[in-house]
């Protein structure tokens, strides 16, 4: 049996961001989603699950040490001269340091923080993932296997997928270079998550799906699924109706809207059921 969960990244970015993830999940198309604990919009985050039917959806902490402000004071070791996390390209560089203790004590008090503030918000977490997969980076892994058995979380995203078949669907070499980086560091982190109590999903797509989405790519996907549990994550969204501001700003665009707009076309639902897929949250037992 194929078994799909279709997880939606960033909740909590923006409102706009909120509105159209839960444009999808309203439409059936998103299963499961992962919350910025630090967005801007995680108030707006927690009204909507309030005021919404959404208790089949598995939500998650999208642990963030790239962008925005920490929830944790003081902190020296990962962020700037400003207080905020240095931005992704800094922040990566930073977390492929191994054996720094000070930087991983940050980063396990941080992690500790943004779940609790979920937790303290009467917010189930079913799932743990990173914002730009930070959680699987060699100065980071054992901080989220940590807090995965410290806060009794069951699942975590491990992003390993194989490349595309077509030369052509490769031709993107910053975003191929990037898939093919976050692939060797999930295959790392296999081995610190194996023998935990964390699960994961027996497979991961959407690494090359990220920015380019299309039906048919989207397709390609679906009817190449193999039998058993597989985490598809994409980054449906509307864009904000003026000029976007903040730390998230740049992930609220047009492409977003492209997203959603795929994920809740009839076409989906046609292909969801051509291929047999049955859509599924992250389940609470062992599959």
């Amino acid at each position: 049996m194929k078994r799909l969960i279709i997880n939606a990244d960033d909740l909590g970015a923006d409102v706009a961001r909120n509105a159209g993830i839960f444009e999808a999940i309203e439409a059936g198309a998103v299963t499961a989603a992962s919350i910025l604990v630090n967005g801007p919009a995680f108030p707006d985050v927690l009204h909507r699950i309030a005021s919404s039917r959404c208790h089949h959806i598995s939500f998650g902490v999208h642990l963030n040490l790239t962008e925005g402000t920490p929830l944790s004071p003081g902190l020296t070791s990962i962020t700037g001269p400003d207080g905020c996390f240095c931005g992704k390209a800094k922040a990566h560089r930073l977390l492929m340091r191994k054996g720094d203790k000070g930087l991983e004590e940050e980063i396990r008090e941080e992690f500790a923080a943004q779940i609790q503030a979920l937790r303290d918000a009467g917010v189930r977490i079913d799932h743990v993932d990173g914002h730009q997969h930070v959680h699987i980076f060699p100065a980071v892994i054992d901080a989220t296997v940590r807090a995965g058995r410290e806060f009794g979380i069951l699942w975590i995203r491990l992003p390993e997928e194989p490349p595309p078949s077509s030369a052509m669907e490769r031709n993107n070499d910053v975003l191929a270079g990037e898939a093919d980086m976050f692939c060797r560091l999930a295959a790392a982190a296999r081995i610190k998550i194996h023998g935990s109590a964390l699960r994961k999903t027996d497979y991961f797509r959407g690494l090359y799906l990220k920015g380019r989405m299309s039906s048919a790519r989207l397709e390609e996907t679906l009817q190449t699924l193999p039998p058993g549990l597989t985490e598809l994550m994409v980054h449906p969204g509307r864009a904000p109706a003026g000029q976007a501001e903040g730390p998230f700003s740049s992930f609220s665009h047009r492409e977003r809207e492209k997203e959603l707009e795929i994920l809740t076309d009839r076409d989906f639902s046609l292909m969801i059921a051509k291929f047999h897929i049955r859509l599924t949250p992250f389940p609470e037992a062992s599959p």
